[in-house]
């Protein structure tokens, strides 16, 4: 042994063992000892003839380590339990886990949610009668694909022959004790509200990434807070989308719409707090969606809405100061621009004060105002009320409008009542709550609080002028063409909106529109707590198809009944009382 060799292995007086050096850390020289120790013990009971002793030690030994290996594995279950990061663990059990948060309303009531589902695997080689089994599963289960099933059965391999089964199903098919039948958990987004919101809410796919409306707008957040074990709040009120949805359908059945929108929104913060697309889909059912009905027309639609755009006709008028309440327009012939003759639906052939063109809904005079402030002045309004761009609202959905070309005279005069520019309602709904608000454009959002302020909102109209189409919106409901919209002491103002579709290049009255855009309530300073509604009613089959008949009335129905959820009081003002009998004014327009 050299030199070296002898410094490292000591011998240790009497034991017949070399222990290890201080070099070696003290846990394992401390275990090293311990088994020295209980290889003696042994060796003590051979040599003594105590075999029993020496299977006693041996016993003892295995059951100390065992009991050992226990404790630890005990300590490390509850360490992980009680102190491990949730988060961490979250997906982990579910090889398909979404990993998306409960989607939820402003009240914490749930929109979305994660449950698990079972895919379907089936080994052919371990059917004994595959045609059978064919016929048994297709009895437990009618909506899953016979060509795909056929293929999985007459296959070599084991493959997935139905993703999605509810705990039902899975019961079900597992109670056919059939051989070859197998299922993996998937971690699959359901929609307890089944259609309600569901345009607003949208859809996740199976791999947990959003594909349409909140999903997918958000999906970054709401995956995060999934992994955070936090719920994800959106804007909308769970009471307020029920009643919207509810009156849109009723309404939309009443008048035979192909189709309709609704859209509440608070006009001071932007939050979108219930939006309606008709027709809606179940989005837990696969298959048998009825055309169409995926389409949000909300957000993607386009329409030429009519005379709801005379609101932003006079308020350019009022805020330029080429006109006031007091302006008169004559209205008493047609409008002639070259060899185009501009007329008006119910002509009242006569001059008309420019309260008195709105309350009449007059084509004429709007064109006139329209001509008068000229083009530079009219693009630059409706650049700032929004209508020249996609709504800035979180929804991928939304769409760029459909705008003129040249703004020459004749465009102005069509610009002016809601012909050749075709928006979406949700850019409709921002451009009102603008006019409404004190004047200032606020995105339309659907974040609680709505969206993130990083610079002051633009300025549309002074506050003057907002004051101002207050009143006349008000004056409109109680003594113009949307009286019908009226709702009991809520001071509901508004304007209708009429147009005929484009159908084979000619605008055909068979093919109508009718809107209305409301606000409530409609007095009070530019800060107060303010509302709109918008209802759409598109390709309405009963008659009169104009906007003040079938969608006026869903908008008195829908203030009235989510007046209790806003806290909105019931009173009078100077046009009614609280419970909505007239006050007889001294200047009362002869309708």
């Amino acid at each position: 042994m050299s030199v070296h060799d002898h410094r490292m292995y000591r011998p240790a007086p009497g034991s017949g063992r070399a222990p290890l050096t201080s070099t070696v850390s003290p846990w394992l020289r401390w275990l090293t000892e311990a088994v020295w120790f209980v290889e003696h013990a042994f060796e003590r009971a051979r040599t003594e003839g105590k075999a029993e002793e020496d299977t006693r030690v041996r016993i003892f030994v295995i059951m100390a380590v065992f009991s050992g290996v226990f404790v630890c594995l005990a300590l490390g279950a509850a360490y992980a339990a009680l102190f491990a990061d949730h988060g961490r663990f979250r997906g982990g059990s579910t090889v398909h886990a979404l990993e998306r948060a409960d989607l939820v309303d402003r009240n914490g009531l749930l929109l979305a949610t994660n449950i698990t589902h079972y895919g379907l695997y089936i080994d052919p080689n371990e059917v004994w009668d595959r045609d059978a089994a064919f016929r048994q599963i297709k009895s437990v289960l009618p909506s899953i694909s016979e060509k795909r099933l056929r293929r999985v059965l007459d296959g070599d391999r084991r493959l997935i022959a139905q993703p999605g089964l509810t705990p039902a199903e899975k019961a079900a098919v597992h109670g056919l004790a059939l051989g070859g039948i197998s299922f993996e958990p998937e971690d699959r987004r359901v929609y307890p509200l089944n259609g309600s919101a569901v345009h607003l809410i949208g859809t996740a796919d199976t791999g947990g990434q959003g594909v349409s409306g909140t999903e997918l707008a958000f999906n970054d957040e709401i995956r995060a807070a999934g992994q955070a074990g936090e719920d994800f709040q959106i804007s909308i009120d769970l009471r307020v989308q029920g009643v919207l949805e509810n009156e849109l359908a009723a309404a939309a059945m009443e008048n035979g719409s192909k189709g309709a929108v609704g859209i509440i929104t608070d006009v001071q913060t932007g939050e979108i707090l219930g939006m309606a697309s008709y027709p809606s889909y179940d989005p837990n059912r696969r298959g048998g969606v009825p055309d169409g009905a995926t389409l949000n027309r909300a957000t993607s639609a386009h329409y030429e809405m009519g005379s709801v755009f005379k609101t932003f006709t006079v308020a350019a008028g009022i805020d330029t100061g080429r006109a006031d309440m007091a302006t008169v327009f004559d209205a008493s012939v047609p409008f002639m621009i070259g060899n185009r003759r501009i007329t008006d639906f119910h002509a009242q052939n006569r001059a008309m004060t420019l309260e008195e063109v709105y309350l009449h809904s007059s084509n004429i005079g709007t064109s006139r105002l329209a001509v008068e402030m000229g083009g530079d002045v009219m693009r630059d309004y409706f650049k700032r009320m929004g209508l020249l761009d996609a709504a800035p609202i979180e929804l991928k959905e939304s769409a760029k409008p459909i705008v003129p070309r040249e703004w020459s005279d004749t465009t102005l005069a069509s610009l002016s009542f809601g012909y050749g520019i075709s928006i979406t309602p949700v850019q409709m709904a921002a451009a009102m709550g603008a006019l409404t608000n004190g004047g200032r454009y606020i995105p339309l959002s659907l974040r609680k609080g709505g969206a993130p302020r990083t610079t002051e909102p633009r300025r549309v109209v002074s506050e003057q002028t907002s004051l101002t189409l207050l009143d006349l919106m008000r004056r409109n409901v109680v003594r113009g063409s949307g009286t019908r919209a009226d709702a009991p002491g809520l001071r509901v103002g508004g304007k209708t909106g009429s147009a005929n579709k484009l159908v084979g290049g000619r605008y055909s009255p068979a093919a109508a529109l009718g809107t209305f855009a409301a606000v409530f309530p409609a007095d009070g300073p530019v800060t107060a707590r303010r509302y709109s509604i918008l209802i759409l009613m598109d390709e309405p089959q009963t008659y009169p198809k104009t906007g003040g008949f079938v969608s006026a009335p869903a908008v008195g129905r829908i203030a009235d009944r989510i007046a209790p959820f806003l806290n909105i009081p019931r009173r009078a003002d100077r046009w009614a009382t609280a419970t909505g009998e007239k006050i007889p004014q001294p200047d009362e327009v002869v309708e």
